[in-house]
């Protein structure tokens, strides 16, 4: 504390003022260190000679504390030869009745680096530092920066959440027409399609629409899309795509017997009635299916238009059946 008070300054006060300084004694050897500039050493600087603990870059030619303390007043570029990655800038100026110098730093343009790498804040800094403005300004943008990320994140929820929308069906929460579209002119597209489509249309909806109501009706036609979606596997397809029709994409299908099998189990599951204000509503279904191999090259339209065929041909064989589309099924269609 004797020292201290060679200049009129408690140590405290000192630290105040000039947070990142050095103090050389006459014989070259530092007394005492501001406390921002320990936490950026990360050891004791006190007690070792100067020219061990920094490293001069401008001017070079002052290699002794005298050559130093000459330079008054002149700007310095050094850095801690235990952070050589931080560059400071520097004023030194001498104490009265030779004991030694006082060197002040600042960070420059290496602020960021020591902040981040040190964990400094404002209150490492003299109120009157230029950091001091340095780091508001990088405070301001960082919450600037922070609230365009959170407003981008939120316009891009906003937008996958419209884009899902138009993609859905609002009532039963499946895939709607134009999600299907776009689906089966992807499978389609592949160089060797391997998938199924299956139509489905429901048997005797429209009783239970003219008996119960419309309520009644799109009971009915949720509880059929949670069927359909137990069905499917999750990289399956089902939307609707009318009142009552249903759409299966089926990847990785090439098995006919498959699409037999899950035809039937789709049918006899519907036909399970489901309650509706204590009433009992009563439906089937009619399906038609059509695999991408049998074609040379699949089209949308091509393959939708015969998996129709073949869901006529169950309507005609008396309802609550499933077809897998053949050429056999156009004779009747062709004039005699």
């Amino acid at each position: 504390m004797i020292q201290d008070r060679v200049i009129g300054l408690s140590g405290t006060a000192l630290d105040q003022l000039m947070p990142m300084h050095l103090w050389v004694g006459p014989s070259g050897l530092i007394n005492r260190v501001g406390p921002t500039l320990s936490r950026i050493a990360a050891r004791d600087l006190r007690g070792q000679p100067l020219f061990d603990v920094i490293d001069l870059h401008r001017p070079r030619s002052a290699r002794t504390l005298e050559a130093l303390l000459s330079l008054q007043g002149a700007r310095l570029t050094l850095c801690l030869r235990c952070r050589p990655d931080l560059q400071f800038r520097g004023i030194v100026v001498g104490l009265p009745a030779g004991v030694g110098g006082l060197i002040q730093l600042s960070l420059g343009l290496s602020f960021a680096k020591a902040v981040d790498d040190c964990g400094l804040t404002l209150k490492d800094f003299s109120p009157c530092d230029q950091t001091v403005d340095l780091l508001y300004l990088r405070e301001a943008n960082a919450a600037i920066a922070r609230e365009s990320r959170k407003l981008t994140e939120r316009l891009q929820r906003a937008r996958q959440a419209a884009e899902q929308q138009a993609l859905t069906d609002t009532l039963t929460g499946l895939a709607n027409r134009r999600a299907m579209d776009a689906a089966l002119l992807a499978l389609t597209e592949v160089p060797v399609p391997r998938f199924g489509l299956m139509h489905l249309d429901l048997d005797f909806f429209k009783e239970v629409n003219d008996s119960l109501g419309h309520a009644a009706g799109d009971h009915v036609l949720t509880h059929v899309a949670d069927i359909l979606r137990s069905e499917i596997r999750g990289g399956d397809i089902v939307a609707r795509v009318g009142g009552d029709e249903f759409v299966l994409l089926f990847r990785d299908c090439d098995d006919p017997d498959l699409l037999e099998a899950i035809g039937a189990r789709l049918i006899s599951r519907l036909e399970e009635p489901t309650i509706f204000d204590g009433q009992p509503c009563r439906i089937s279904a009619s399906a038609g299916s059509v695999l991408a191999s049998r074609y040379d090259h699949p089209t949308p339209d091509r393959m939708l238009n015969d998996a129709d065929v073949a869901l006529y041909a169950s309507k005609n064989r008396g309802r609550a059946q499933h077809t897998l589309y053949s050429e056999d099924l156009l004779a009747p269609l062709r004039p005699n």
